[in-house]
C-alpha cells in the first residue's frame, strides 16, 4: 500500500521537471507587456475572432484565441500576486487594462462598419456567464501555469487559450457597443472578468504551492507595507470570486430545474415546446413557454404554476405564450421559428425538438387558423371555388435593420373567373373566417 501511495505522489509530483524559478519569471514577465509585435498581434487576433463571430464559423474564432497573447499580463497578475512583487502586479495590470481598452475599440469598429448585424450563435454563446465558464477559467489557469513552470512547455499553452477563451467575450463586448445593445456588452464583458479573475487565481495558487521565491526587499518596512497590499488585493479578489462562483452553482441549478420541469409537464405530455426563455433574473422570475397543439386555459395555467413547487421553482411566475395572448408579437415569433430551420446546419441530425416540430407540423398549421370545412363554406359562398391552402411565408424587407415578419398567403383555386368585386367579398370573408390578416391568390383551375 505504501509503496502504491509513493508511486501515487511521484506520478503527481509538479516539482519533477520544474524550470529553474528565475526563468519561469522572467518567461512570464516577457509576455507581460504589450508593444511592437505583441500589440500587433493582438489586434489582428481580436479582427479575426470578431470576424469569425460575426460569420458563425467556430473555426476562425479558435484560430483567433490561438494567437492571442491576452494570457501574459493576466498570468503575470497571479505570478506578481504569489511572490510578493508589487511593481510586477503594477505593471501587469496596466498591459490588462491597455489589451483590453484596445480589443474593445478594435472589435467596436469592426462591428460598426461590417454589413452583418445579426447576432449569431456564437456571439450569443458568449452574452452570459455560468459556472461551467468559471470551472473552465480556473482548471485552464492551472493547467497554463503549470505548463508554463515545466523545462518543456509542450502545448498546454495553446489548449489553454482555446478552452478559457478570452477573445470571443472582448469581440461580443464590442458588438454590444456597436449595436448599443448593452445587456450583450455588460453580460460578455462580465465572462471576460471572470476568466480573468479565475485564470489569476489559479497561478496565484500554483506559484504558493510550489513556493517560488518571494521579493526581497532592503527596507523591510516597505516589505511589510507590500505584503500587506498584496494580502488586500488578493482578499478583495477571493471573497467576491467564491460569492460569484456559490450564485452561479445556485442559477445553475435553477435552470435544470427549470428544464426538467418544461419537459415533464410539456414535452411528455405530447406538447412539443415551440418556444421557451428561463428569466432568472427578473423579479418575479419567470419562465416563458409556448407549445404546439394546445391553447391551456387560466386554470390549467394555475395548475401548472402550482407544479414548479416540486421542482424548487419557488415564487417563479409561469407565462404561457399562446394565440390569445395580445402582448406577444405571433407573427415575429413564427418568423424566428421558421429561421432557426433555415439557419440550422443541414449536415447536422434533426434534434429531438426539429423533430417532434415536423411531426406536428400538419397539426400546427391546422392550429393556426380555424380553417375546418373552410372550403366547403367558401365553395357554399362562392361556387367558383373549388379548394383553398393557407401557408405561411417569411416576409424580409430590403433594408437589413427591418425585423423578419410572417405574410400569411391564402391560395384560391377556381375553375372559372370570378368578377373582382366578388373577389373582394372573398378576400375579406376570409380574413374575419381565419382571423388573420392575409395575401389571397387567385389561380384559375381548367
Amino acid at each position: 500500500m505504501n509503496r502504491f501511495l509513493v508511486g501515487l505522489r511521484d506520478l503527481f509530483n509538479l516539482h519533477t521537471d520544474k524550470e529553474r524559478d528565475a526563468k519561469t519569471i522572467e518567461s512570464i514577465e516577457k509576455n507581460v507587456s504589450f508593444k511592437g509585435a505583441n500589440a500587433w498581434i493582438l489586434a489582428f487576433a481580436i479582427l479575426i475572432a470578431s470576424i469569425g463571430l460575426n460569420i458563425n464559423s467556430t473555426a476562425v474564432v479558435i484560430g483567433a484565441m490561438l494567437i492571442s497573447p491576452l494570457m501574459g499580463p493576466i498570468m503575470g497578475a497571479g505570478l506578481s500576486l504569489g511572490i510578493n512583487d508589487f511593481e510586477l502586479f503594477k505593471r501587469s495590470l496596466i498591459n490588462l487594462l491597455f489589451t483590453t481598452v484596445i480589443s474593445l475599440i478594435t472589435s467596436t469598429l469592426y462591428f460598426v462598419i461590417t454589413p452583418i448585424d445579426a447576432a449569431q450563435s456564437e456571439l450569443l454563446a458568449r452574452t452570459f456567464p455560468t459556472i461551467y465558464d468559471v470551472l473552465i477559467a480556473f482548471l485552464g489557469g492551472l493547467a497554463g501555469i503549470v505548463a508554463a513552470t515545466r523545462m518543456e512547455k509542450g502545448n498546454a499553452i495553446p489548449g489553454v487559450a482555446i478552452a478559457t477563451a478570452l477573445m470571443p467575450p472582448l469581440c461580443t463586448a464590442g458588438y454590444g457597443l456597436a449595436t448599443s445593445q448593452w445587456l450583450f456588452f455588460l453580460g460578455a464583458f462580465y465572462l471576460y472578468l471572470i476568466n480573468c479573475v479565475f485564470i489569476c487565481l489559479a497561478t496565484l495558487l500554483i506559484v504558493k504551492y510550489l513556493k517560488f521565491r518571494k521579493k526581497e526587499y532592503v527596507d523591510e518596512e516597505q516589505g511589510r507595507k507590500v505584503r500587506r497590499i498584496i494580502s488586500i488585493i488578493v482578499t478583495v479578489m477571493l471573497i467576491p470570486s467564491i460569492y460569484l462562483a456559490y450564485t452561479l452553482v445556485i442559477e445553475n441549478r435553477y435552470r435544470e430545474n427549470a428544464a426538467k420541469y418544461l419537459e415533464e409537464t410539456f414535452e411528455e405530455n405530447d406538447h412539443p415546446i415551440l418556444y421557451k426563455k428561463i428569466n432568472y433574473r427578473s423579479d418575479p422570475k419567470t419562465i416563458e413557454v409556448a407549445v404546439l397543439n394546445k391553447v391551456y386555459t387560466p386554470e390549467e395555467i394555475q395548475a401548472n404554476e402550482k407544479r414548479m413547487l416540486k421542482y424548487g421553482l419557488k415564487g417563479t411566475k409561469l407565462v404561457m405564450r399562446q394565440s390569445d395572448d395580445t402582448a406577444f408579437d405571433a407573427n415575429a415569433f413564427k418568423a424566428s421559428i421558421l429561421q432557426e430551420f433555415l439557419k440550422r446546419d443541414k449536415t447536422e441530425p434533426l434534434s429531438a425538438q426539429e423533430q417532434a416540430l415536423l411531426k406536428v407540423a400538419p397539426a400546427a398549421v391546422a392550429n393556426l387558423y380555424p380553417t375546418n370545412n373552410i372550403a366547403s363554406e367558401a365553395n357554399a359562398l362562392f361556387s367558383e371555388v373549388k379548394h383553398l391552402s393557407i401557408a405561411d411565408h417569411i416576409n424580409f424587407g430590403a433594408d437589413s435593420t427591418m425585423k423578419p415578419d410572417t405574410l400569411t398567403v391564402v391560395t384560391v383555386g377556381i375553375d372559372k373567373q370570378m368578377p373582382k368585386k366578388q373577389q373582394v367579398q372573398l378576400e375579406a370573408w376570409l380574413q374575419k373566417r381565419i382571423q388573420h390578416k392575409c395575401v389571397v391568390w387567385f389561380r384559375l383551375e381548367q
